[in-house]
């Protein structure tokens, strides 16, 4: 990426976590295809929208990563130019049984700057810090968008061998995923 010295990555202090602090990430994503399970297969079918983010998920996301770095876990972010253009989280707990899961909660990069490694950077420091922590595996509870699945395939991701449900009840159409540490 041209002018890697303006990218910066490290990671977030609960304090520092607030609604300003996305000022300048941008969210919007134009979906068109998504994955689906049907009958036990994954199709790619035409489910067109556009994701983007209103003030409430911004006031939910900021209470939401603050408690993720206040209960012992990981929010790592990158800042290009001193903006925040990405981040990543990872919850402290380990669940799954032999599965061994440490749950990414998000990863999230700004429109402007997708597709420049980034998101690949926060990824691995997310496996790093699962590891250390005892994981043997994240579990993601990924958008099904056929770009987001291409991004999670490139990183080894698979179908998770044990689904958490309380993520499909509250994504029902995410895919639930695994990677090994």
């Amino acid at each position: 990426m041209e002018n890697n010295i303006l990218l910066k990555y490290r990671a977030l202090y609960a304090d520092e976590i607030c609604r300003e602090l996305f000022n300048d990430f941008i969210r919007h994503q134009i979906v068109t295809k998504c994955w689906r399970k049907e009958n036990g297969k994954w199709i790619i079918k035409d489910a067109p929208f556009v994701d983007d983010w209103i003030e409430k998920d911004y006031q939910i996301l900021v209470s939401c990563l603050k408690n993720t770095v206040l209960s012992n876990g990981l929010v790592y972010a990158a800042f290009y130019d001193g903006n925040l253009k990405g981040f990543v989280s990872v919850e402290p707990e380990i669940f799954g049984g032999e599965q061994g899961y440490c749950d990414l909660s998000s990863i999230h990069i700004s429109e402007d700057m997708r597709n420049k490694g980034i998101g690949k950077t926060l990824f691995f420091e997310a496996k790093k810090w699962a590891k250390q922590k005892g994981a043997k595996k994240l579990y993601i509870s990924a958008h099904s968008a056929v770009e987001s699945q291409a991004f999670y395939k490139s990183m080894g991701c698979v179908e998770a061998e044990v689904y958490n449900q309380k993520h499909v009840e509250d994504e029902p159409y995410d895919c639930q995923l695994e990677c090994s540490l």
